[in-house]
Protein backbone atom coordinates (compact mmCIF):
# COMPACT_ATOMS: atom_id res chain seq x y z
CA UNK A 1 0.00 0.00 0.00
CA UNK A 2 1.30 3.54 -0.80
CA UNK A 3 1.66 5.40 2.14
CA UNK A 4 0.65 9.36 1.79
CA UNK A 5 2.68 10.76 4.45
CA UNK A 6 6.47 9.84 4.51
CA UNK A 7 7.83 10.19 8.22
CA UNK A 8 11.96 11.83 7.61
CA UNK A 9 13.40 11.87 11.19
CA UNK A 10 16.35 13.86 11.75
CA UNK A 11 18.78 12.90 13.93
CA UNK A 12 17.56 15.11 16.58
CA UNK A 13 14.24 13.62 16.43
CA UNK A 14 15.18 10.10 16.68
CA UNK A 15 17.30 10.68 19.76
CA UNK A 16 14.47 12.13 21.51
CA UNK A 17 12.03 9.31 20.53
CA UNK A 18 14.35 7.07 21.42
CA UNK A 19 15.28 8.48 25.07
CA UNK A 20 11.43 8.41 25.44
CA UNK A 21 10.96 5.00 24.97
CA UNK A 22 13.91 4.15 26.47
CA UNK A 23 12.85 5.68 29.72
CA UNK A 24 9.30 4.38 29.80
CA UNK A 25 8.67 7.39 31.95
CA UNK A 26 5.56 8.94 29.63
CA UNK A 27 2.10 7.74 29.31
CA UNK A 28 1.64 4.62 27.38
CA UNK A 29 -0.06 5.89 24.27
CA UNK A 30 2.93 8.39 23.97
CA UNK A 31 5.57 5.80 24.09
CA UNK A 32 3.59 3.42 21.59
CA UNK A 33 3.24 6.54 19.03
CA UNK A 34 6.98 7.14 19.37
CA UNK A 35 7.77 3.57 18.83
CA UNK A 36 5.22 3.78 15.41
CA UNK A 37 7.13 6.89 14.34
CA UNK A 38 11.08 5.23 15.08
CA UNK A 39 9.31 2.23 12.82
CA UNK A 40 7.66 4.27 10.30
CA UNK A 41 10.77 6.22 9.56
CA UNK A 42 11.34 5.92 5.77
CA UNK A 43 15.18 6.05 6.50
CA UNK A 44 14.51 3.79 8.91
CA UNK A 45 12.39 0.72 9.01
CA UNK A 46 9.90 1.96 6.96
CA UNK A 47 6.72 0.03 8.24
CA UNK A 48 3.23 0.01 6.80
CA UNK A 49 0.79 1.10 8.60
CA UNK A 50 -0.55 -2.27 8.91
CA UNK A 51 2.74 -3.68 10.34
CA UNK A 52 2.81 -0.64 12.58
CA UNK A 53 -0.90 -2.00 14.11
CA UNK A 54 -0.10 -5.28 14.38
CA UNK A 55 3.32 -5.09 15.81
CA UNK A 56 1.70 -2.24 18.45
CA UNK A 57 -1.79 -3.92 19.02
CA UNK A 58 -3.29 -0.59 17.67
CA UNK A 59 -5.59 0.03 14.58
CA UNK A 60 -4.07 0.76 11.38
CA UNK A 61 -6.13 3.90 11.57
CA UNK A 62 -4.06 4.56 14.46
CA UNK A 63 -0.87 4.43 12.80
CA UNK A 64 -1.86 6.50 10.06
CA UNK A 65 -3.34 9.29 12.30
CA UNK A 66 -0.03 9.21 13.93
CA UNK A 67 2.15 9.34 10.81
CA UNK A 68 0.05 12.46 9.26
CA UNK A 69 0.03 14.36 12.57
CA UNK A 70 3.71 14.23 12.27
CA UNK A 71 3.92 15.17 8.82
CA UNK A 72 1.68 18.08 8.66
CA UNK A 73 1.61 19.22 12.36
CA UNK A 74 4.97 18.36 14.13
CA UNK A 75 6.40 16.13 16.62
CA UNK A 76 4.14 17.07 19.59
CA UNK A 77 0.83 16.16 17.94
CA UNK A 78 1.99 13.02 16.62
CA UNK A 79 3.58 12.18 20.62
CA UNK A 80 0.20 13.64 22.23
CA UNK A 81 -3.75 12.77 21.36
CA UNK A 82 -5.36 14.33 19.02
CA UNK A 83 -7.51 17.57 21.14
CA UNK A 84 -11.59 17.03 20.73
CA UNK A 85 -13.06 19.54 18.40
CA UNK A 86 -16.30 19.64 20.74
CA UNK A 87 -17.36 19.00 24.37
CA UNK A 88 -18.38 15.70 24.59
CA UNK A 89 -22.12 17.38 25.78
CA UNK A 90 -23.12 21.00 25.09
CA UNK A 91 -23.45 23.57 28.11
CA UNK A 92 -26.98 23.36 30.06
CA UNK A 93 -26.69 27.15 30.81
CA UNK A 94 -25.12 29.77 28.93
CA UNK A 95 -24.18 32.81 29.64
CA UNK A 96 -27.65 34.45 29.69
CA UNK A 97 -29.40 31.36 31.52
CA UNK A 98 -25.77 31.69 34.07
CA UNK A 99 -27.05 35.19 34.40
CA UNK A 100 -30.64 33.92 35.92
CA UNK A 101 -28.99 31.54 38.00
CA UNK A 102 -26.92 34.11 39.64
CA UNK A 103 -29.70 36.44 39.85
CA UNK A 104 -32.09 34.27 41.53
CA UNK A 105 -29.56 33.44 44.07
CA UNK A 106 -29.09 37.08 45.19
CA UNK A 107 -32.85 37.65 44.94
CA UNK A 108 -35.19 36.43 48.27
CA UNK A 109 -35.22 32.67 49.21
CA UNK A 110 -39.05 31.99 48.55
CA UNK A 111 -41.46 32.16 51.49
CA UNK A 112 -40.54 29.62 54.72
CA UNK A 113 -37.06 29.31 53.86
CA UNK A 114 -33.80 31.07 55.49
CA UNK A 115 -31.74 31.10 52.44
CA UNK A 116 -31.45 29.69 48.70
CA UNK A 117 -30.74 25.31 48.40
CA UNK A 118 -29.01 24.24 45.12
CA UNK A 119 -32.54 22.01 44.65
CA UNK A 120 -34.71 25.03 45.31
CA UNK A 121 -32.88 26.99 42.81
CA UNK A 122 -32.94 23.93 39.97
CA UNK A 123 -36.77 23.60 40.90
CA UNK A 124 -37.25 27.82 40.12
CA UNK A 125 -35.28 27.35 37.02
CA UNK A 126 -37.36 24.80 35.62
CA UNK A 127 -40.85 26.69 37.23
CA UNK A 128 -39.74 29.60 35.19
CA UNK A 129 -38.76 27.77 32.05
CA UNK A 130 -35.42 28.70 32.00
CA UNK A 131 -34.33 25.60 31.09
CA UNK A 132 -35.75 22.30 30.27
CA UNK A 133 -34.24 20.59 32.66
CA UNK A 134 -31.53 20.48 35.49
CA UNK A 135 -29.45 18.96 38.70
CA UNK A 136 -28.56 20.64 41.42
CA UNK A 137 -25.56 19.15 41.15
CA UNK A 138 -25.01 21.37 37.54
CA UNK A 139 -26.56 24.87 39.67
CA UNK A 140 -23.64 23.61 42.63
CA UNK A 141 -20.93 24.09 39.42
CA UNK A 142 -22.11 27.07 37.85
CA UNK A 143 -22.17 29.21 41.29
CA UNK A 144 -18.88 27.43 42.47
CA UNK A 145 -17.45 28.40 39.06
CA UNK A 146 -18.88 32.29 39.10
CA UNK A 147 -17.20 32.83 42.86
Amino acid sequence: MNKKYIVRLTDEERRHLSHLVSTGKAAVYKIKHANMLLKADADGDGWSDEQLAHAFSAHPNTAAGVRQRFVLEGMEAALNRKKRQTPPREKLLDGEKEAHLIALRCSRPPEGQARWTLRLLADKLLELEIVESISHETVRQTLKKTN
